[in-house]
């Protein structure tokens, strides 16, 4: 990676340069740093050692934005139109006694103000990424200035500053190392790398050096774990890899979700064709009258006849929007993430819920995310024997079984070979193995705990062999000796190991090939014997053939001493070695994962693997779980380097493992999927993660081990860790989006009978509209409203995880759901308009006392439709079962749902004081029959439907 420059010339890779020729860069003193004056330039020039937070939308601009929905634009011209024709008719004294001006204005502002503002608390939760990338700096940092040691606070760094390092600091800035001593570095919240990383000054690196192998540099927000170093600050603030990872994260624009796009398309749909079909059916009948009544177009226009049609537009007009829709479908989510927390997911942002059912391609971090962030030992070689060890985790419960047989497991203290290996796991260890709240961890190196664990699992407990073997001296290990070495007394004497005369044993372990070069004899069965060339060449081909699995492997042997070798003697001392034997760990996978990729694929998910691990460990962690089979292709971060967009695009349909890559590599790949057609899930718990989680379609952080960025950066957060809860949540965000598709041809199939019924009124010359601007809102929001909020919580069908993903670029009217609201539309419009052909003769027949002027045929419609909608609600629960087929039980909120729904429109027309509000009237027991009669032929409609279907399905079978 190339960074800018902190001085005057062209762009510099800092892992490229050697120590003097980085110092020469900021003209800066290894011993005396900085002076005040050129820390005072550096500052004006560059900048405090903070990260910058772009400016985003303010308050008022969220709250306005909810306001230019084309929906609600409609809305607020009907309003507006509403309340002028009010205006006059109140002037012109027309309203009846005790009527209520402006209330279908006032109605359709305050819906209008409560979607508004719905929206409004969905979009203002307050993004907290850079907040959280802000804690990973150091807050006070020690440094060279004017040749004296000083602790300034972190933010007053400045490229060329001297910065001195401990273990236990965080280092609060990027710098290239000039001195270090026994330096590891914790660095797997940058790079997803679990392994501490080994430091080293006098390196210089090729250009394309991973970020996780620039063992020269250190970065702001990693922390050091053990020994002392000193650096010369090259990047401060936004030029730090933690600040570059914050211009990623602010330039990521938030994607419209597949659902937050469906309904933008629903919503031009319904708004362009009810305009349409306002102005056919307001020109037209305008059109109609002048040339009946042969009066100027502007005049009947302008006359009684002109201002019924207008009222006819305007009830049209809040018909077809379905203003309870955005409602329904916030309580959806809601209702869906309440029910994923019970399964370990926490849902962020609700439009995760559905866009979790359109996934198709699960990006996934390796580290802590598919495995368990746990070294775990795998194999071990002695000169005799090659075992295989059972077990999870840090527990120390697991069995040792030979390799290449079946035979029965081993009893590790029965074989002299594997007891003197064991012995030396365990003393040559400075981890600390505990059990806390019923779970086992490690305090210390994951490495050196993984072999304390192994040494467990044989019954060798650390604080037993300190007694017999204290340790009186050691060779610490370096990176540039790789290798360590513990020297014990020997209290209880065992010759096998000490041979006559010795009291002392140096233990060493490290790199296998630079340990086995040391070694002049290996151990067989009880006894150490001059090592042949046979042996070490097997010795070699064990260690290559684990390493090219992708395990950690390590290299034991020991030394008989008589005295405990002085200080700084490890050349000399570290000679003339007993070869022990070979232990082979791996970062194991979480046991769960390899039955949810399973799902994923029988989902039709296709899980990739994004990590900044090793090529060979990313293969075979991915081979084991299934995400790839042997053979695979995988590409690094380097070769990512040098693909176009273009060719990248043509390699990730079949590239399943990505390895040793960066924060801007896992970014490009999640775009590239995206561009593909691809709904794409990325998890991930580290700070590299962070940009990626934010530009997927959904971002799944871990809740246990991510880092306060990838969570703020995230839609869900698993609160287990727990790979196969998104296989969990995914099942759920299917169930939600089938069940949004499900009350959506509900509700949009009755306002397109409401709309024709409105449009027909007119036309058959009934004089007046048959239903106002406020029943329709009582329709949209309560009798729709109630229902399609029980049929949101209808349960999964069985099937749910064994059919593919629905296709993300599909539209709201796919798979048949346009064409059914249409029909069911139609067949409620003929019953609703032959219902009301029948009531206006019927009533002004018949007129009442309470309806002189026999208006009753509204009500009935109203009721008609209203009631008509419960039968379709029962009915609507399964495209293809009949509703007596189906347990009534499983859903019974829809029960209640009907029964309230139509006892509230009973009330409608028999409460005097909602009568009078609702400008219905009352209705006799024959004509409720009527309407009741009428409503039932929807529900029989529905379900003959299903019986047609069900028939055509067998016969082309």
């Amino acid at each position: 990676m190339t960074v800018k420059s902190s001085s005057p010339g062209p762009a510099l890779t800092w892992h490229t340069l050697g120590v003097r020729q980085t110092l020469e860069q900021f003209q800066t003193d290894r011993q005396s740093g900085l002076t005040s004056q050129q820390v005072t330039a550096q500052l004006e020039q560059y900048g405090t050692n903070e990260l910058i937070e772009a400016g985003g939308r303010s308050t008022w601009e969220i709250l306005l934005d909810q306001f230019t929905n084309i929906m609600l634009l409609l809305l607020i011209a009907v309003a507006l139109i509403s309340g002028v024709l009010d205006f006059f008719d109140w002037r012109a004294g027309k309203l009846s006694p005790g009527e209520i001006p402006f209330k279908d204005t006032i109605a359709i502002i305050a819906i209008v103000i409560l979607n508004g503002l719905l929206g409004y608390f969905q979009e203002s939760k307050a993004e907290k990424d850079l907040a959280a990338l802000k804690k990973l700096a150091s807050s006070r940092v020690r440094v060279i200035r004017n040749g004296k040691t000083i602790e300034v606070d972190s933010k007053e760094l400045v490229p060329g500053d001297v910065m001195l390092l401990e273990a236990g600091v965080q280092v609060a800035a990027d710098g290239r190392l000039i001195e270090a001593s026994n330096l590891q570095i914790r660095e797997s919240a940058l790079t997803g790398e679990a392994q501490a990383v080994s430091k080293r000054v006098e390196t210089e690196l090729p250009a394309e050096t991973p970020l996780g192998d620039r063992i020269n540099l250190v970065y702001q927000g990693t922390e050091v774990l053990q020994g002392r170093a000193t650096a010369i600050v090259t990047g401060t603030g936004m030029q730090t890899e933690l600040g570059r990872i914050a211009t990623m994260l602010q330039s990521v624009e938030a994607e419209a979700t597949p659902l937050q796009k469906r309904m933008a398309l629903l919503s031009k749909v319904l708004v362009t064709g009810a305009l349409l079909l306002v102005a056919l059916v307001v020109l037209g009948g305008i059109g109609y009258a002048t040339w009946q009544s042969g009066k100027n177009l502007l005049e009947v226009a302008l006359s009684d006849v002109g201002k019924e049609y207008l009222e006819v537009s305007l009830s049209m007009a809040v018909a077809i929007v379905p203003e309870g829709l955005p409602a329904v479908i916030t309580v959806t989510l809601a209702l869906g993430t309440q029910r994923m927390v019970k399964r370990q997911a926490l849902i962020r942002k609700l439009p995760a819920v559905e866009t979790l059912g359109s996934v198709t391609t699960i990006c996934s971090d390796k580290t802590g995310t598919l495995t368990q962030n746990k070294m775990v030992v795998q194999l071990l070689h002695t000169s005799s024997t090659s075992l295989s060890v059972t077990g999870d985790g840090y527990s120390p419960t697991g069995a040792f079984a030979p390799v290449e047989t079946n035979a029965a497991t081993v009893d590790p203290q029965e074989q002299p070979e594997l007891l003197n290996l064991l012995t030396a796991c365990t003393v040559c260890n400075d981890a600390v193995l505990q059990e806390e709240k019923g779970s086992w961890i490690i305090l210390g190196d994951p490495t050196e705990g993984a072999l304390l664990t192994l040494a467990g699992k044989a019954g060798f407990e650390k604080d037993q062999w300190a007694s017999k073997l204290p340790r009186v001296a050691e060779f610490p290990f370096s990176s540039e000796r790789k290798r360590m070495s513990a020297i014990v007394e020997v209290l209880d004497t065992d010759p096998t190991l000490t041979g006559d005369g010795s009291h002392y044993i140096m233990f060493t372990k490290g790199s296998p090939e630079l340990i086995l070069e040391r070694c002049t004899q290996i151990q067989v069965g009880d006894a150490a014997q001059p090592i042949a060339e046979e042996q070490r060449r097997k010795v070699l081909e064990q260690n290559n053939q684990m390493a090219g699995r992708g395990l950690r492997v390590l290299g034991f042997a020991c030394k008989p001493l008589t005295a405990i070798p002085p200080e700084g003697s490890d050349e000399v001392s570290e000679r003339e070695l007993v070869w022990l034997g070979l232990v082979a760990m791996l970062d194991a996978p979480r046991p769960e994962v390899r039955d949810a990729v399973a799902r994923c694929r029988s989902a039709g998910i296709r899980p990739v693997m994004i990590t900044g691990d090793h090529q060979l460990t990313a293969q075979a962690v991915a081979e084991d779980l299934g995400i790839a089979k042997p053979g695979d292709r995988a590409l690094t971060g380097n070769q990512l380097e040098h693909l176009s967009l273009e060719e990248l695009a043509n390699e990730v349909e079949d590239v399943s493992v990505y390895a040793r890559v960066a924060p801007e590599h896992k970014l490009r790949i999640v775009q590239v999927l995206q561009r593909k057609g691809h709904v794409v899930a990325m998890t991930g718990d580290g700070v590299n993660d962070a940009p990626a989680l934010k530009q997927a379609d959904i971002g799944i952080a871990m809740g246990i081990t991510g880092t306060d960025v990838s969570k703020d950066a995230s839609d869900m957060v698993l609160l287990d860790d727990n790979f196969a809860t998104i296989v969990a949540a995914t099942e759920e965000g299917r169930v939600v989006y089938t069940n949004i598709r499900r009350f959506i041809k509900y509700i949009l199939g009755s306002n397109i009978g409401e709309l024709l019924t409105i449009a027909a009124a007119p036309l058959l010359g009934l004089g007046g509209v048959p239903l106002s601007p406020l029943q329709i809102l009582w329709m949209n929001l309560v009798t729709d409203g109630l229902p399609a909020l029980a049929l949101a919580v209808e349960p999964a069908e069985p099937d749910v995880m064994r059919r593919p993903p629905h296709d993300p670029g599909e539209s709201i009217f796919a798979r048949g759901l346009g064409a059914y609201m249409i029909r069911i539309g139609i067949v409620l419009a003929i019953l609703a308009i032959a219902l009301m052909s029948w009531a206006y003769g019927y009533t002004h027949a018949n007129p009442t006392a309470e309806d002189p002027s026999g208006d009753r045929w509204k009500t009935m419609v109203f009721t008609t439709l209203c009631i008509a909608q419960m039968g379709h609600a029962l009915a609507i629960r399964s495209n293809t079962r009949l509703t007596i087929e189906l347990n009534p039980l499983t859903n019974p909120f829809l029960l209640g749902a009907v029964v309230v729904t139509s006892l509230l429109q009973l009330a409608l027309v028999y409460v005097p004081f909602l009568r009078s509000f609702f400008n219905t009237h009352y209705l006799s027991g024959f004509e409720l029959g009527v309407c009741l009669g009428v409503s039932v032929l929807m529900f029989v409609w529905v379900e003959l439907e299903k019986l047609v279907f069900r028939w055509y399905a067998k016969t082309k079978k």
